[in-house]
Formats: structure tokens, sequence, C-alpha cells
């Protein structure tokens, strides 16, 4: 969800269609412009986030995915908004190489501060898939490769000159951080320029991890997770000296998605914490954070449903956008 200067809600929905909440009322009819996505599995129509200069440009993003089963990618668009449709749709990224099956497309947008924007891409899936004849996850530490990343584009898709790998050689030069499984949280800490992201494990071993450009995540080479089809471990080891640790590991999975980093006045003692969505533990996380990389998990508002996505809006208040066949938009309040 992204909100627009007059206070409308654009929501994204899985199977293509981009909606508006005006003045707490859902329009029946979306909006039109969109073109079709490859929705299935896990891909459709994914993040939506506006220009930071929308009002002057009209400039809303967004990631999804694009061509069938068998050969299929994550794609960033921008497109112009009127308040009634979208025109001028055009493809400014797209996550190369292309992949196969229905899993792991990412895909967050965060803008930062310099007006570039992040864009968090999945490693292209579970055992058995593969790319180029090796399993899909190790696409993550393949810096040729674009899976498994969080990249870094300037408005129009071109690379920044000051991206970590662009000088070197048989490296994508949008890549900003690598060794991700899944990121489906991305979330700037607006008071720091910290810059936190929530990622998928695969049998526990989800992650909160704080991002700095250039290194590396391990996965799939030093993870916590637990492999699907066998009682092991993915990773011969859980900590390396070349990978950050993750702030917090959650084991049982909380599957992650959604993020962000609250600063408002409403909550006290809330100042600076991250709040994380999970989709198996239909809840919403709190997490104290320090300077000496500390994290406290605080408690879980329990919403039983599964939470695709947490924001805080313009009047200051917590939103969360929860999916499934009968997805709600939910406004947290303090308690009486």
């Amino acid at each position: 969800m992204a909100w627009l200067p007059d206070g409308s809600t654009l929501i994204t929905e899985r199977p293509g269609r981009l909606r508006i909440m005006r003045n707490g009322r859902l329009d029946p009819n979306p909006i039109a412009g969109v073109p079709s996505v490859f929705a299935s599995g896990q891909g459709g129509l994914l993040d939506v986030a506006l220009h930071p200069r929308f009002q002057e440009n009209q400039w809303v993003y967004f990631s999804y995915s694009a061509g069938d089963r068998n050969t299929n990618q994550t794609k960033v668009a921008r497109a112009k908004f009127d308040g009634k449709i979208l025109t001028d749709w055009q493809d400014i990224f797209q996550a190369d190489p292309t992949k196969t099956g229905t899993q792991h497309f990412g895909s967050r947008l965060l803008w930062l501060p310099d007006e570039t924007l992040l864009i968090s891409i999945g490693d292209g899936g579970n055992p058995p898939l593969k790319i180029e004849g090796e399993l899909s996850r190790k696409q993550a530490q393949n810096l040729r490769s674009r899976l498994g990343k969080v990249l870094r584009v300037k408005d129009d898709g071109s690379v920044p000159a000051d991206n970590p790998f662009v000088n070197q050689a048989n490296a994508a030069p949008e890549i900003w951080t690598y060794g991700h499984r899944n990121i489906q949280g991305l979330a700037l800490d607006a008071a720091t320029g910290q810059v936190w992201a929530s990622e998928h494990g695969s049998r526990g071993g989800d992650e909160l991890n704080r991002l700095e450009a250039g290194k590396n995540y391990g996965w799939p080479e030093v993870s916590y997770s637990r492999e699907y089809t066998a009682d092991q471990m993915v990773a011969p080891v859980t900590t390396r000296s070349d990978v950050p640790n993750p702030w917090v590991v959650w084991t049982p999975s909380i599957a992650p998605s959604g993020l962000m980093v609250y600063q408002g006045d409403e909550l006290s003692g809330w100042q600076g914490n991250v709040l994380a969505g999970g989709l198996v533990s239909k809840d919403v996380r709190r997490i104290a954070v320090d300077g000496q990389g500390q994290a406290k998990e605080l408690g879980a508002i329990a919403l039983g449903q599964r939470v695709r996505d947490v924001r805080q809006g313009p009047d200051g208040s917590i939103y969360v956008l929860t999916d499934a066949d009968a997805g709600q938009l939910i406004r947290l309040e303090t308690a009486q």
C-alpha cells in the first residue's frame, strides 16, 4: 500500500488489480492501466511506491512478476497516475536471469533519501528448481546474477555511479547487497538512515537484518534454516566472519512480510521500534533495537490473519494489510 498526497490509499492485489481507498471507502472498480501480470503461486502484482516527488511528476512504481511457469522474472515498472487511471506504463528493470516455477519473486520497493530505489529480489526458488544446471538458490551468491539480491537503481532504472559493485568485472552493477533468500520486508529508519530487511528462511531461520551496502548476508552458505525435504541444515554454518549476524532469527518461522520503523508520538516508548508482519504467525512483532547491535522482541499483536504489509500512514497511525480470500486493511489504535 502507498498513500497519495490527498490521503487516499493505493493497494495492490496479487491477481493484478490496483485498488484505491478514498475517505475510508474502497472503490469497487480497479484502476485501469495495469497490464497483465503472471499471477501464480507467489507471483502477481506485488509492491507499490510513489516517487518521492510524486506531486511534481505523478510517477507510481510497481514490482510484479512477468512471464509463465517455464520462464518468468520480477520486473519493476512506473506509470503516471492522475487520480483516475494509469498511463505511460514503462518497465524500468527486470531481474535476470529468468527462472522457472512460481516461487521467490521478492519483491519490495524502498526509496532512499537520495531518491535512489532499493528493490529486493528472491533467489529463484527451492530445490529441486535449477538455473543453468545448479540449484536456483545458489544465484544468491552469484554476483553476475540479480537473483537473491537487494538492488539499487535511479528513478529511471539506470545504475548509480556509487553502487558497491559498479566497477567490478563480472558483477551486476545494480547489486547493493547479496546472499538473500527472499526478502519481503524493507524499511528505512528515517531518524538514522538505516535500512532494515525481513527475510524468509526455509524451515525456521527467518531473519531480521540491518543492511549495509556491499555486504554478503550469507544465503545459502550461512543460515539457520533447515531443509524442507530432509532433516538437515541448509548451510554448514550459522555464522561466518564476513557475514553480518542477523539481529533476530525466528525459528519456527513467522514467514515475515511487511516491515516498518515506528516514528510517531501516539505510542509511548515505541519510537524507533521495528514492526514485522508475519504470514504464518498471523501477527505483528515489535522489536526494540539499539546502537550496539542488540535486538529484543517485545511482544506480538495477534490478528488471526496473514499479514502482508505493515506501514505507518501519513496520520501517524499503524496500518496492517492482510491477504487471503478476505484481506483487510486494519488501523491499529491504542487500547483505551
